[in-house]
């Protein structure tokens, strides 16, 4: 027996209230806002991928303002890049797991934060002085973090592996 696939339809209007919504909360979270709206846009889209000139139709901006957003989202990993087969043209392409991308960028950069407070200890009289054990501490908190995320990786992708297992593959 075979189970059809149940079609539904998208209703344009609400995905576009959708995306304004959530740009607008990712954009008070500190996200500038127009990366926001790109980033709403590309996870609502069916499979998740669009061009500069599909984003600025979409969300009714000019493609300059594309092109400064899209590069936000792809130094913070949140989106890719792609070239379209047989084109020039490039295409941004958010994955199903975006979030975790952005994460472990962010544990990158965590990192090099960490390095530069370590060096800092010592350059301002190590823990004997009041900065010296403020940048210590914050050196401990990042180490702790690291750690953590290191764990959590881990356990998110046994995770998603459960969630994941049922669903069909999108072609």
């Amino acid at each position: 027996m075979t189970t059809a696939r149940l079609r539904t339809t998208r209703d344009d209007r609400a995905v576009s209230a959708y995306v304004e919504r959530f740009g607008d909360t990712l954009t008070d979270a500190g996200m500038p806002r127009l990366a926001s709206r790109v980033f709403a846009q590309l996870l609502a889209d069916d499979d998740g991928r669009m061009t500069a000139a599909e984003l600025t139709e979409a969300l009714d901006v000019s493609p300059a303002a594309v092109s400064g957003a899209v590069r936000y989202l792809t130094q913070t990993y949140l989106i890719g890049k792609e070239r379209e087969r047989g084109s020039r043209r490039d295409v941004y392409v958010v994955q199903a797991d975006a979030w975790h991308g952005a994460m472990l960028s962010r544990d990158r950069v965590l990192s090099q934060i960490e390095t530069s407070l370590r060096a800092g200890v010592p350059a301002v009289g190590g823990l004997e002085t009041a900065a010296g054990r403020r940048l210590q501490l914050s050196v401990a908190f990042l180490e702790f973090l690291g750690d953590r995320l290191g764990a959590l990786e881990g356990e998110w992708d046994e995770r998603k592996a459960e969630l994941t297992r049922a669903w069909p593959t999108d072609a």
